[in-house]
């Protein structure tokens, strides 16, 4: 088992015994237990007991239940409160912003033992005269439970990536004859999705079965399982003669196909043996994969404009990283020379400022320390350097977290948003555009503040904020973390059109978050992002003498 998979277990355990009313110094230890087997670099189900027992926040207590569950796959003591506990109050824990405290307030005064329960409560307007409730708390919980039903059932495309590939990868090699494909979503790196998609020819039904090793269940289009993971699997069969027609059909989206169709209606684009025939036949260039989602991808390509798109190892510079000066994993010179030897030309470190708190944000000393640090890592280095820069909150009112004398020590300033997340639109919307005008800030970071699948972002005009990080010499930041990919790449042709500079940047809080890259590209590249137009995919200098303009 992974340290995360462990590490799950404990927070569940800690939620559970909050809802049970248990004892709290037990609550604390298995919540603090649950955030240090996260951070921690080796593997923990390979560690004994005493190993265990020494690491700091883990007693011999919990250390016997980690070993417990890392050779049982569970937890005596968590199972017995699962057992006590309705499945149904368990998924109401699975809801943002929704803790034990209120879940058992609802389970235990209203009667409400699940999600379709919880909802109805809301409709009816019982949880209004509820203690800790209200108005105000109700109508956010009916924005959470409506966010919540809407993605039940969808998944995170980095969640999905690496089981798809094994997938396809083995069946292509068990089947060597055969034509073996991801299609659909999965193919045009869509942000979420439902399932995995393959397009296999030249295979029976009885081969698939037995070289996947999956039980598998007839539908019209051919055959579903999961994968063991458990995520929903999806092969289309076709004949090697219509590989091409039936490509292209699947990993189009539904908006896609539907503008194509009403383009090009008489033609018959049955019977074609690759998919490159598909737009031979219309004398249109060959469309990538992950433009073809919406009409717009279509524009391209009847204009004779498909860009090249960006690739991973276009980007030189990883830009916003963590490091234990706040609440990252990896210390600055662990980050430093993790990305060198990943091929990178610099990074830029971008601890979070004072104001978070929560995340152990840096108050000026330490700043003033982080900035020394600095300059004597990069007399070490003659083909790399370490960039000073801050992740610096954006306050009520707009302004930045820091002075002036401070702000003008760093290199370059991403400004975020992380606190108040439930402004109204015009007031959302000010205080961006004051921190934007604000001659300091180099970068706005994740500008919706979404998290995929949990949170939706908070309600800004894009235009408007697209249009003065145009004004005042503003990058945007593609968050790469695969539950942010904010901005959403349906924004980038706008920003692109007003001249505004993309920023795909990892926010990694440890080594292995840089990686994130990956998915920060992909989806930028589904908003035609060009390497032109990415700003770390500049040189070092260049990066500098840009956000400097």
């Amino acid at each position: 088992m992974t340290n995360k998979e462990i590490a799950n277990h404990f927070r569940e355990l800690s939620q559970l015994m909050e809802l049970h009313n248990d004892n709290p110094f037990k609550i604390r230890s298995y919540s603090n237990a649950y955030i240090t087997l996260r951070k921690l670099d080796g593997t923990v189900a390979d560690m004994d007991i005493a190993t265990l027992s020494g690491i700091k926040g883990i007693g011999k207590a919990i250390a016997e239940k980690i070993r417990e569950v890392a050779d049982t796959g569970q937890i005596r003591v968590l199972e017995e409160f699962r057992a006590k506990t309705p499945p149904g109050v368990r998924d109401m824990l699975q809801i943002a912003g929704f803790g034990p405290k209120k879940v058992l307030t609802v389970w235990q005064e209203l009667g409400v033992e699940s999600i379709g329960e919880l909802m109805y409560a809301v409709n009816e307007n019982r949880l209004i005269e509820v203690k800790g409730f209200g108005l105000k708390t109700q109508e956010d919980l009916r924005q959470k439970l409506a966010y919540f039903q809407l993605s039940q059932g969808q998944y995170l495309y980095a969640r999905l990536e690496a089981a798809a590939q094994v997938l396809c990868d083995k069946l292509s090699a068990a089947l060597p004859q055969a034509q073996i494909a991801l299609t659909g979503a999965i193919r045009r790196a869509a942000v979420t999705l439902e399932r995995i998609e393959l397009l296999v020819a030249g295979a029976g039904e009885a081969a698939i079965k037995t070289a996947s090793g999956l039980d598998w269940q007839a539908t019209p289009q051919g055959l579903a399982s999961q994968t063991a993971e458990g995520f929903p699997v999806q092969i289309y069969l076709c004949e090697s003669a219509e590989w091409g027609s039936k490509m292209f059909r699947y990993t189009a989206a539904d908006e896609f196909m539907q503008a194509f169709l009403q383009a090009y209606p008489t033609t018959d684009f049955k019977q074609l043996k690759e998919e490159e025939e598909v737009f031979q036949k219309v004398s249109l260039p060959w469309l990538p994969p992950v433009l073809r989602e919406t009409d717009w991808g279509l524009g391209l390509a009847q204009n004779n404009t498909v860009p090249t798109l960006i690739q991973e190892e276009d980007i030189q510079g990883v830009i916003h990283t963590h490091t234990t000066y706040s609440d990252g994993i990896h210390t600055l010179e662990e980050m430093a020379h993790y990305a060198r030897a990943q091929g990178y030309n610099y990074i830029g470190i971008t601890d979070h400022s004072k104001a978070a708190f929560y995340a152990n944000g840096l108050r000026e000393d330490r700043v003033l320390a982080q900035i020394a640090e600095i300059d004597r890592l990069n007399e070490q280095f003659t083909d790399f350097r370490i960039l000073k820069g801050i992740e610096s909150d954006i306050l009520h009112d707009g302004s930045l977290d820091y002075p002036d004398e401070i702000l003008a020590r760093f290199d370059f300033i991403i400004a975020s948003v992380h606190s108040n997340l439930r402004m109204e639109e015009e007031k959302a919307n000010k205080r961006l555009l004051a921190a934007i005008e604000n001659p300091y800030t180099s970068i706005l970071g994740h500008p919706t503040g979404r998290l995929l699948l949990s949170r939706p972002g908070y309600p800004i005009d894009h235009r408007l904020i697209i249009d003065a990080c145009a004004a005042n010499g503003v990058a945007i930041e593609l968050n790469a973390n695969p539950y942010r990919l904010d901005l959403d790449w349906s924004w980038i042709p706008y920003a692109l059109e007003k001249g505004v500079w993309i920023s795909i940047n990892p926010d990694a809080h440890s080594r292995e978050g840089i990686h994130d890259i990956h998915y920060g590209v992909l989806a930028a590249s589904k908003g035609g992002l060009t390497r032109s137009q990415c700003l770390n995919a500049l040189p070092v200098s260049d990066f500098l003498k840009q956000i400097k303009k």
